[in-house]
């Protein structure tokens, strides 16, 4: 069960209504963890301003999806693996890959390299070695798309840990449940 109340999108009021009818607007519903993180209006909003902003960069969708499922995983969030999956799924990537990305890896030998380091980002706290920053640049990333893989990891630590932590109710289509990394 939820342990803090959502925000109904039909009776909210000022910058809460603002964000939400805007997320209504371009992705057709508000997801459940956007109703409770405008609990909060201005939580909402730098957390849709992070995603904006690094959908703009030099990382693909399909990356970062990877990246999401790959997080979300090591931090054991159901959430997020239900919703990732599903997005992943509507940029073709196949069952086989989102399997794949969930333990940290990928079919594509080049996003392979960027999901396995965000994971081991993501499982020592950032603590990786200059040798995981050289296979990420022989793998052909720019030191501009290693910054937003690591930006990427921290956004999705923050949505996994909101939804962790207030259990918020998952409405996505049902995906296997999160593997938390030891």
């Amino acid at each position: 069960m939820q342990r803090i109340a959502s925000v109904d999108p039909a009776t909210a009021t000022g910058p809460a209504k603002d964000l939400l009818d805007g997320l209504k607007a371009k992705i057709g519903m508000v997801p459940n963890l956007y109703r409770l993180l405008a609990q909060s209006p201005e939580t909402l909003g730098g957390v849709l301003g992070l995603s904006g902003a690094l959908a703009k960069g030099r990382l693909d969708a399909a990356t970062r999806e990877r990246i999401a499922l790959a997080v979300a995983n090591v931090n054991g969030c159901d959430y997020c693996n239900a919703a990732h999956s599903a997005i992943a799924k509507g940029h073709k990537l196949s069952e086989a890959e989102i399997q794949a990305n969930r333990t940290g890896r990928s079919t594509d030998p080049h996003a392979d390299a960027a999901v396995a380091f965000a994971r081991k980002v993501a499982l020592t706290r950032a603590d990786v070695s200059e040798a995981d920053l050289a296979a990420l640049r022989n793998a052909g990333y720019s030191d501009a798309q290693i910054v937003e893989i690591v930006v990427n990891v921290a956004a999705n630590v923050v949505t996994n840990y909101v939804n962790e932590v207030f259990k918020t109710e998952i409405d996505f289509p049902a995906t296997a449940p999160a593997t938390r990394a030891a």
